[in-house]
């Protein structure tokens, strides 16, 4: 098999009804917020944007909020949030571990004080920031928000379809989030970023081919990092049909059926949980 045929095997797409219901609720709320977070995945700070967000949106201040900082490969990540800077966008990194968001906050009231400023023109009363909160799934929303609040707001999960309705969620006086569920858009029409979007599990791995995503994370890795890939699997060479990688991973690993002969499909499900428990390293796939 080569590796034409193989990544051409499988176009993604996933855009269940509760998408399409939460870009609609979205609609029909714009009115009611001040302020956006669009939160960004720092080790697919391209094709964890979400391709459509300025119709969506519309033309309310936006901060991207960069979450799984620790995860990425820092010097990769910065050059395209230097160029989104330079583009105009604000940005504000924000590591979930430690919890530390006093700079998203301080962002957040400079973006407030100003709507306020032209509310007391009109004649009208300050009121607390309304922050819509939006991601693709699997992003770290939830875990944003409970960062914010300094609880357990609302639920963590690391399986994509977590959350599945919009909800406000007082952060403090001065902050009113409304959360909703993670979404793509109706169609990926850039394959390479749907694959990235697989790797990284925002994507519902039901409707995946394993084995095609495992390729695919091979691929990237000896593409971006063949260190890290060596260290990993001792793979110095990926060719084009990927079953030598195959057999090196399935014999050092003991993925082996009845005779000694290498499980691929085992081999793959190895790749995909080495990848998703950050197993390679600190990686970031968007260039």
């Amino acid at each position: 098999m080569n590796e034409e045929k193989w990544f051409n095997k499988t176009v993604i797409n996933w855009f269940p009804g509760h998408m399409a219901k939460t870009r609609r609720e979205i609609r029909e709320q714009l009115n009611l917020i001040d302020i956006v977070y669009e939160v960004i995945d720092a080790r697919m700070p391209k094709s964890s944007m979400i391709v459509d967000i300025d119709e969506l949106v519309k033309d309310k201040p936006r901060i991207l909020v960069i979450t799984k900082m620790d995860l990425c490969d820092k010097e990769e990540t910065n050059k395209i949030l230097d160029s989104y800077e330079k583009e105009g966008y604000k940005i504000v990194p924000v590591d979930l571990i430690s919890g530390n968001t006093n700079e998203l906050l301080n962002m957040t009231k400079t973006l407030m004080d100003e709507i306020n400023k032209k509310r007391i023109e009109k004649g009208l009363k300050e009121r607390a920031a309304r922050v819509l909160i939006i991601g693709i799934p699997n992003v770290g929303k939830s875990t944003l928000i409970n960062r914010l609040v300094g609880k357990k707001a609302v639920g963590v999960g690391n399986t994509p379809g977590f959350t599945k309705s919009l909800s406000w969620i007082r952060i403090n006086q001065d902050v009113e989030l409304l959360d909703s569920p993670g979404i793509l858009w109706p169609k990926l029409e850039n394959q390479e970023s749907a694959h990235v979007l697989a790797a990284f599990s925002s994507i519902k791995e039901e409707i995946l081919n394993i084995d095609d995503i495992a390729c695919f994370i091979l691929k990237k890795m000896f593409e971006l990092y063949p260190d890290k890939l060596y260290e990993r699997y001792g793979i110095e060479e990926l060719e084009e049909d990927y079953i030598e990688a195959y057999e090196m991973i399935g014999k050092r690993r003991g993925a082996l059926s009845k005779g000694g002969i290498v499980d691929y499909e085992k081999v793959s499900s190895i790749v995909l949980n080495d990848f998703k428990n950050g197993y390679f390293g600190k990686i970031t796939l968007d260039r």
